[in-house]
């Protein structure tokens, strides 16, 4: 039996913080997506294409070993989502390797087992629960389903660059700046709280805003001030950052012609940043899980 799992990629995140030294990020999951397929294969050990998406291939292995499953399998990836820009690529593909290696065996994961192989991995998004989540990137600690998806376009812009995920998590400043944050970044939370719950969307956009602020002191994007001010004064709701990557997302209503003048606006006054694309705002989770015999499979 083979299987199909499509995982979703995010512009940074809607919120990121500590609570009393637990990290924590409000997910921003976009309409983009990381597809793998897992097929069982006849020999041990697990196959995978590309052959460099070790991260991919590591999550098939101890998803193998949580099934306490002996079999081989086979990995495909078909995914161009850019690699350090903060869209949680590894995450996306990690979270499609375990559920797609489960689903061939017969095997369901929770979002909840997904977190834990992929923390086991690396600091990963909670891009694979569904709705959209507060979740402790680094440790699992805390968890909190905040609402479903609303209605946002989200424009995303590079600044260039890339920046390492484990690195970052790894910076001996970081624990300190995120205390001295930590005011803002509640504040911010309580806002976004406040808006899925309500369907408010400026209530989001402005939480996302404040944080992206108070990301300022950990890793700087020049102009970030001034181009929340062009964005709102045109009628965004706000602006997020991949708080350790290098883009940001403007919020809009989705179908608005806004976007189309705002994305002139910006790239016209701050020509230094690329258009990455614009996208919708999802649920979290897996949108899509397909399960199929393989080619000469027999049925049971």
């Amino acid at each position: 039996m083979q299987a199909t799992v499509f995982a979703p990629a995010t512009c940074g995140e809607i919120v990121q913080g500590t609570f009393n030294d637990i990290n924590m990020h409000i997910t921003c999951p976009i309409n983009y997506y990381s597809k793998v397929t897992a097929c069982r294969k006849g020999s041990p050990g697990v196959n995978i294409y590309p052959e460099n998406r070790y991260k991919a291939q590591r999550a098939s292995e101890l998803t193998l070993e949580y099934l306490n499953v002996n079999a081989g399998m086979e990995i495909i990836i078909e995914s161009d989502i850019p690699v350090g820009k903060g869209m949680a690529s590894s995450t996306a593909d990690i979270a499609a390797s375990a559920q797609a290696t489960a689903l061939a065996l017969g095997h369901y994961l929770s979002p909840h087992v997904i977190s834990e192989i992929a923390l086991a991995i690396e600091p990963s998004d909670g891009l694979f629960y569904p709705g959209i989540v507060a979740f402790d990137h680094v440790r699992g600690r805390y968890y909190q389903h905040l609402g479903n998806s609303v209605d946002l376009t989200i424009i995303a812009f590079d600044y260039g660059g890339e920046i390492d995920t484990i690195a970052f998590n790894k910076r001996p400043d970081l624990p300190q700046k995120n205390r001295d944050k930590e005011h803002i970044i509640r504040k911010a939370y309580s806002l976004v709280k406040q808006g899925l719950k309500g369907n408010n969307l400026k209530l989001i956009g402005e939480g996302a805003s404040l944080s992206a602020l108070a990301n300022q002191t950990i890793i700087y994007k020049p102009y970030l001030e001034e181009i929340i001010e062009m964005a709102t004064k045109m009628g965004a709701y706000g602006v997020n950052t991949a708080h350790s990557g290098t883009l940001i997302g403007i919020f809009t209503k989705s179908q608005s012609p806004l976007s189309n003048s705002l994305t002139e606006e910006i790239l016209k006054h701050f020509p230094f940043l690329e258009l990455r694309g614009k996208f919708s705002l999802v649920n979290g989770g897996f949108a899509k899980e397909i399960r199929t015999k393989a080619a000469g499979e027999a049925n049971p």
